[in-house]
């Protein structure tokens, strides 16, 4: 949950969903879903970040229900998604498949793709196997799930927000500081069901402090934090089982289908040096450095971009 300083009056009434369900992706997963705004609309599916995020009803503010028809999902162990928190047959080329799969269920043909920061890293992954789906992405805080990018969170965030990442690291005992991840990895498998939520809301409170610059993000501890810690934790101890340097060897694949990147000057989550060598790269894209935002798709100046972009497209 989010409350916001800044008056947002160019976001959009958030409305009821068409259609909601789950769609059962084998192995024991069920993902939900919700179709949201036209039925008759420009299809468009969002991807939430984390890993294990999940989506909100918050976000449909950024679309125009009469224009759009957005695709929401919980990703595996996700949000409503079931079973909860669940890392077994969680990886990066299911969720992928399920992308694939939900796109057939929902027969769609093809639609616009909208991520920010892990999200849009599922965004160039899903492109890059299925280009002849695509008719664009509108992407914010790139996350090209490197181990640099990886390693920049675990470590190098200190040097913007030291005191964030002291009270992160404090929990950690000193003879596991140098693999914070692995430390984090095992608390939050452990038996002990009140230390495994206890370093969730650690791991959490640490990157919601970072986000942004112009909102306050509130608390998330316990059993609504351990998703996004023990799936980010089990995707980053296995390089979000991506190949390094996988979606720049292959973005010629998408380099023909438009894109538009937003990135916040100030995002110390997804720093821009990713965003800038991607919008190097594509040849369709335009990227937006907005300098007065951080990594929060809430944050105002963010907003305002991001829901340009769409209005291009409509």
């Amino acid at each position: 949950m989010i409350t916001i300083k800044q008056k947002s009056n160019f976001l959009f009434e958030c409305l009821p969903s068409f259609q909601e369900g789950y769609l059962d992706v084998k192995n024991g997963h069920k993902i939900y879903y919700e179709q949201y705004g036209n039925p008759d609309g420009k299809p468009v599916l969002f991807l939430h970040g984390g890993p294990g995020a999940g989506f909100s009803s918050s976000h449909k503010a950024f679309f125009d229900p009469k224009i759009f028809k957005v695709i929401f999902f919980d990703q595996r162990g996700s949000g409503k998604s079931i079973p909860y928190a669940e890392t077994d047959n969680n990886n990066t080329e299911t969720l992928i498949a399920d992308i694939e799969s939900l796109r057939n269920f929902l027969k769609i043909d093809h639609w616009y793709l909208f991520g920010g920061s892990w999200g849009s890293t599922l965004a160039l992954l899903y492109g890059i196997h299925f280009p002849q789906r695509c008719l664009g992405f509108i992407l914010r805080g790139i996350f090209l799930g490197t181990i640099d990018e990886i390693n920049w969170f675990l470590y190098d965030i200190r040097k913007f927000f030291p005191e964030a990442y002291n009270k992160f690291i404090s929990h950690v005992p000193i003879t596991h500081r140098n693999n914070v991840l692995e430390w984090f990895y095992q608390q939050l498998r452990t038996n002990n069901r009140s230390l495994s939520l206890k370093a969730a809301s650690v791991w959490a409170e640490y990157e919601n402090s970072c986000s942004s610059l112009e909102y306050v993000e509130r608390p998330v501890s316990g059993e609504n934090a351990l998703a996004i810690a023990k799936i980010e934790t089990h995707y980053f101890i296995n390089n979000c089982f991506i190949k390094d340097n996988f979606i720049v060897s292959n973005i010629h694949k998408i380099a023909k289908i438009p894109a538009v990147i937003v990135q916040g000057r100030h995002d110390v989550i997804c720093p821009p040096f990713s965003a800038l060598h991607l919008s190097r790269i594509w040849d369709a894209s335009t990227i937006q450095i907005v300098e007065d935002a951080g990594h929060s798709a809430f944050e105002v100046s963010i907003g305002r971009k991001l829901i340009n972009a769409l209005h291009m497209i409509k």
